[in-house]
């Protein structure tokens, strides 16, 4: 059985990053050199996707797909969702508005998230813990989605790997890593 995955969230917020950490394959990504308002944030960004693959036992696989930041690059992200079956949102904690852009996404995949498993991951906790994991089920619940909110490092294996372990166990109880 094999299952896809998508990333997404704003710029910065550890896609990438994640993906990375995560895949058992080297990732395949479009990184391009920022040229607009995101090059004070970073010096490249995700233009069409980022790919890569968790190995999980007898042959499972996880294809994890990584979606644009940019609301410019939007167009991708419905070719991207196509055959999904589980959303992780990853918010960085230290943005401007973290629970404005958590809102923005669950609006943005709206009809993908009704359908299908939701994780949501915040990033930079360390750098800013407020908002904290209570004011993110809070919007949420406003939002009318349930779904559980880690604090992430993207760039570390273990909480990566504990965050997607929910979203799969969400999606089929007897997949494990």
């Amino acid at each position: 059985m094999e299952h896809k995955i998508i990333f997404t969230g704003p710029v910065g917020a550890g896609k990438t990053t994640a993906i990375g950490t995560i895949s058992d394959i080297p990732v395949v990504s479009t990184e391009s050199r920022a040229s607009d308002g995101v090059a004070r944030l970073k010096a490249t960004t995700t233009v069409a996707m980022d790919y890569g693959v968790m190995k999980l036992g007898e042959g499972l696989k996880v294809h994890l797909y990584g979606t644009p930041g940019q609301e410019r690059f939007s167009f991708m992200w419905d070719i991207i969702t196509i055959g999904g079956l589980g959303m992780v949102i990853l918010v960085d904690n230290d943005g401007e508005d973290p629970l404005a852009d958590l809102e923005f996404y669950v609006r943005a995949f709206d009809t993908f998230i009704k359908r299908n498993a939701l994780v949501v991951g915040v990033t930079r906790m360390d750098k800013s813990p407020r908002p904290g994991l209570y004011s993110y089920h809070t919007r949420l619940k406003e939002l009318g989605v349930q779904a559980p909110v880690f604090e992430v490092d993207a760039r570390n294996r273990g909480d990566v790997s504990i965050m997607l372990q929910a979203l799969l166990a969400m999606l089929d109880p007897g997949a494990q890593r």
